[in-house]
Formats: structure tokens, sequence, C-alpha cells
């Protein structure tokens, strides 16, 4: 009976179901990706029927698939889309050329498909249909050759990439997905601080090797996956900490114009290393940090100039573990709480160390 248990379980679902406006944002960039590509291939080909017959090949609704809801697999990627789909037609026409009958025919030219992206390093599962279904759909009096090669598929499929790439960055997601982590602000070799503690990019890609995952799991994936999961154990120690319990409230804070003399004085009287800039309606207006105005001279330079750019914010409510994932190497040397862009709290570097050394063990 458990074993009847254990089997029905695993015949389940085997992920979590995605948020609705997530699936949502997959399936409207799709469908939109799959319209535009049609009209770049008509423009390749306008005696094409665009309406009733584009140029549109069934694989790419799975290459789809791949680009805008999964945009982070390692099968989604622009050389696995292109590649893959390409190799996989040009084995098609190989085999086809070699005239035998269909159903051998399609079975060897998914077989050598399938070779030719793992010898290419350009795993797309959709590939595997293109070989099947250009065997399937040739005629035997007119056999594809290599136009059919480039058009559609494969500028079918980098019509797919770049229209994938532009949604991606429309909608806030990373596409193609960077195997190698950013390098660190401070322009050196050495990880960020959070990272040092996880295993090199050599041993991450050899493990998911050595379990099979590395078609399905990214190096860098398996990096941020260990790396939220250390910060998200470290900060569970702590119990439910929030930004509202370690925050700082009595703040001092200078309008958009104040001059570089007034800023530096504040900064050598209060011995602040940021300093938060409060809008004439009271709401929030930034961060100036010490580091700016290191070799600068002018005058008449406003804090407003030297605001931080890209500064992320909390709200009361962040766990700690949100928070020292933005202090540990995030280029902030403190984030702003905020409630209806207001400035309620401020939380340093400093605060953090206290925090957490105050919770090891002695």
């Amino acid at each position: 009976m458990d074993y009847l248990k254990h089997f029905l379980h695993s015949l389940g679902p085997a992920m979590p179901a995605p948020k609705a406006v997530e699936a949502l944002r997959a399936g409207t960039g799709a469908a939109i990706g799959l319209g535009l590509a049609a009209a770049l291939l008509w423009l390749l080909d306008p005696t094409a029927n665009m309406i009733d017959h584009p140029l549109l090949i069934a694989p790419f609704g799975a290459s789809a698939f791949l680009i805008f809801a999964v945009p982070n697999s390692p099968m989604a990627q622009p050389w696995s889309a292109v590649l893959g789909n390409s190799v996989s037609a040009l084995a098609a026409i190989l085999i086809l050329h070699a005239g035998l009958p269909v159903l051998p025919a399609a079975a060897l030219a998914v077989m050598l498909a399938v070779l030719a992206m793992a010898a290419l390093r350009a795993m797309h599962p959709p590939g595997g249909a293109v070989a099947l279904a250009t065997v399937l759909s040739a005629h035997p009096d007119a056999l594809p050759g290599l136009q059919y090669l480039l058009l559609p598929v494969a500028s079918g499929s980098l019509a797919l990439v770049g229209l994938g790439i532009a949604w991606a960055h429309a909608t806030g997601r990373r596409y193609p997905f960077r195997i190698a982590p950013e390098p660190t602000q401070h322009g050196t070799k050495d990880p960020a601080p959070d990272r040092r503690f996880i295993p090199s990019e050599q041993v991450l890609a050899a493990t998911l090797t050595r379990l099979r995952l590395s078609a399905n799991l990214g190096v860098e994936d398996l990096a941020r996956l260990i790396e939220t999961a250390e910060t998200e154990a470290n900060a569970s120690h702590l119990g439910p900490t929030t930004a509202d319990q370690m925050m700082s409230r009595d703040l001092i804070q200078v309008a958009p114009d104040t001059p570089l003399p007034v800023l530096a004085e504040s900064f050598r009287g209060h011995r602040f290393k940021t300093l938060p800039v409060r809008n004439p309606d009271g709401s929030f207006g930034g961060l100036v940090s010490q580091s700016a105005l290191v070799g600068r001279a002018e005058p008449n330079l406003t804090a407003h100039q030297l605001i931080e750019s890209d500064l992320r914010s909390a709200s009361p409510q962040t766990p700690l573990a949100e928070l020292i994932a933005l202090l540990a190497d995030g280029g902030q040397q403190a984030v702003p709480v905020l409630e209806a862009n207001r400035l309620v709290g401020l939380i340093t570097r400093s605060d953090m160390i206290a925090l957490l050394s105050g919770h090891m063990p002695t």
C-alpha cells in the first residue's frame, strides 16, 4: 500500500504552481512573440500568406514556451534555441536526402538531431520536434534544402530569441540568463562576500553533470539557490526579525538643494556614511553616500546631484534575510525603510554587523 501511495505521489505535479501574473506574462509574451515572428518571416518572404499560412512551424510553439515562460532554463538560451533548431533541421534534411522510408527516416532524424545538439552544447527540446516535423511534412517530390534551414527555421528562431529579449527587458525579467555572476563592484577578481562560501563554478558544474541536471539547471541558478538557502538558514537563527525592529528612526535628513560644503560638514559632525534626502513635500528623495563626496570640490554641487542611483529600499515588514542580501555587497551602505514613499527608518551595515555579532556563539 505504501509503495502504491509513493508511486501515485510521483505521478503528481513536480513543481509549484506559478503565480497567475507570471503565467499571464509568459502566455502574453509567447502570443505576441509568435505573431511578430510571423510578421518578420513574412517580410523575408512576402509571397507567403501571413494570415492563413504563416511561415511558422509547429516546434516554434515549444521554443516560445521555453523562451517566454522559463527564460532562465539552459535549454531556452539563445545558443540552444537558434543552434538547436537549426542543426535539427539540417539533420532532417540530410536524412531525407538519403531516400529512406518515412518511419526510419523520422527516427534517425531525431537521433541525429539529439547527437548534434549534445555535441554543440545546444540542447533544445523543440529541436527534436523540428527534425520529426520536417521529415513527416516533406513531400517526396520537393524535399527541403538549405533554404528551409535558413527560412523559416534559423530566421524564425532568431526572431523568437530577439523578441524574447525585448519582452524580458520590458517585463523585468532577465534573458539571456547570464551563466557567470556579475563582476563585483570593486573591480577585483574576488567573489562578492556573500558568494565566498559557495563552491566554485567548476565544482557546481561537475555536480550538476554528476546528478544529470545540467540540462535543467544552470550553474548560476544553483549558485543563487545555495546563496539564498544559506542566507535564509542564517537569518532563521535570529528569529522573525524585521526591518521595523532594527532600523534607526531619529534620522538626520538634508534637502535636495543642500550644497556640498554643508553636506561635508554634516558628514563630519554626525560621522555618518550616508545621509537621506527629504523632498519639500516630505517624500523620500534618495541617499547621498559619503564616498560620493570624494574628490569633489564644486561648492555649487547639491545633494540632489549626488544621490545614489539604483537604490533598493525596504518596508518595515521586510525580513532579515532580505536585508542581509541587500547589505552584503550590493553597493549600498544603507537601506532606506519606506512607507508610502516616506522615510520611516534607515538600516546601515553597522546596524547589521551589530545585530549579527550579538548573536554569534561565544
